[in-house]
């Protein structure tokens, strides 16, 4: 199965790319994981609500860019639907059944997603209704999509 994460962002701090090394390293054995980071795009300093608007337009079209036909998306949306991991790991193994060959998950920027990369999602995913930062996200979601993994194939990890 090949996992795409698609996000807005570079990780600048060095304990957030050593995460994402370790669970990128831990998911090599389960999946071809592609990491896509894509150019955030710049905000005035105050900026009115049509500017957030442009911005997240233009992420959003780097986005869908990046997405190809058949990609099943998941969009990780505050407003989604919330899953824990057991069920998670379920709608991956049920995705490679069905012949998905690829997922994308999306982590938008500091903004948010675009109304149009939310309209092609799949399914949205909330991890909390709660805001983290989005290079938090990305580890935590590699954590859960590698827990995933090791729930599918009955290995002791997940508790």
């Amino acid at each position: 199965m090949n996992i795409n994460i698609i996000c807005i962002g570079k990780l600048k701090e060095k304990y957030w790319q050593d995460a994402v090394k370790e669970y990128s390293k831990r998911l090599g054995r389960f999946c071809n994981l592609n990491i896509i980071e894509l150019k955030e795009s710049p905000l005035a300093a105050n900026p009115s609500r049509a500017d957030e608007e442009a911005v997240k337009t233009a992420e959003g079209k780097e986005i869908l860019n990046r997405i190809k036909g058949g990609d099943y998306v998941v969009t990780l949306e505050i407003s989604g639907k919330s899953i824990d991991s057991v069920k998670l790991a379920g709608k991956i193994a049920d995705l490679g059944l069905q012949g998905k060959s690829t997922i994308d998950f999306i982590i938008g920027g500091s903004l948010g997603l675009s109304a149009e990369v939310s309209s092609r999602s799949d399914f949205k995913l909330s991890f909390s209704a709660m805001t983290f930062p989005h290079q938090l996200m990305r580890v935590i979601l590699l954590e859960q999509v590698y827990r995933a993994f090791k729930i599918n194939n009955h290995e002791a990890y997940h508790k």
